[in-house]
């Protein structure tokens, strides 16, 4: 718990949603996660899903070189391996494939079939035997946390990762106020708004321009610096080459003002009602 609180506090990790799964791509794309690691950023996001195991491979080669005990290394099981029959097997093939003895954290991709109540038990057995140090969930919205946290050891979830940016803020209506007040972190998948409402129409708006001309940075960091400030959330952006992931890391050096925050908010402002979750 002690290396989460650390990650808490760095605020940034990356995403690998789609690396690995084109040869040509593979340097480029392990220069990127090195470049972050060698610019501080300890936490690498990954799943089974994502390119059936590429993903979790191409990092065991970036990693390489690194003290494993200062990473924070976290991969999804897909809702159809998450109970008693194929969770054991699907956290041992994310291990071999990321070549490490434990995840850090183990996420439930999305809700399936499978109970909660079973995933939670295989979760807190792989904890017992040393195969994870803790668990979490993805894309699950207020009611699957409520249900969730009313099950024995729902509490020890850690994490929420859903997507979240400055044009998808849906979560602050009702999910995050719960999770935060729970103690439960939110991960942000897509804080650059790569998906979710409005895309890349957020580059072009008033705020983010303003504030781009006014710290001389891109309007991606714009995006990032903002998500970066979020109370109780990890954003974990993606980027395949080496030049965007210096953008990224710059953006731990930046810092908005308040009144920064509120120009953004007034342009781009928290829902008055509950809306789905967005996934994509």
């Amino acid at each position: 718990m002690k290396k989460f609180l650390e990650i808490k506090k760095d605020k940034l990790g990356i995403g690998t949603w789609k690396m690995g799964e084109i040869s040509a791509n593979r340097n480029e794309e392990i220069s990127s996660i090195r470049c972050a690691l060698e610019n501080g950023v300890r936490l690498i996001d990954t799943a089974e899903m994502y390119g059936n195991g590429n993903s979790e491979k191409l990092i065991a080669d970036a990693i390489k070189g690194f003290d494993r005990e200062n990473l924070y290394l976290v991969s999804k099981v897909l809702p159809s391996n998450a109970g008693k029959r194929n969770i054991f097997k699907a956290c041992e093939n994310s291990l071999k494939n990321l070549n490490i003895d434990y995840l850090d954290l183990y996420l439930l991709h999305w809700r399936g079939s499978i109970p909660f109540e079973e995933t939670i038990n295989c979760m807190e057995k792989l904890k017992k035997d040393g195969k994870i140090k803790n668990w979490g969930v993805s894309n699950m919205d207020i009611d699957d946390m409520e249900e969730l946290l009313f099950i024995p050891d729902g509490k020890n979830c850690l994490v929420n990762q859903v997507l979240y940016h400055l044009g998808s803020k849906g979560i602050e209506y009702s999910l995050k106020p719960f999770t935060d007040k729970n103690n439960i972190t939110t991960m942000a998948y897509c804080p650059l708004a790569q998906g979710g409402r409005l895309k890349n129409q957020l580059l072009s708006s008033k705020s983010v321009q303003k504030l781009s001309k006014k710290y001389s940075i891109s309007p991606i960091q714009v995006l990032l610096v903002y998500m970066l400030q979020k109370e109780n959330t990890i954003s974990i952006p993606k980027a395949s080459r080496t030049e965007h992931m210096k953008e990224i890391v710059a953006c731990k050096d930046i810092h908005f003002e308040t009144e920064d925050i509120l120009l953004l908010d007034s342009e781009y402002p928290k829902p008055s009602k509950k809306i789905p979750l967005d996934i994509e």
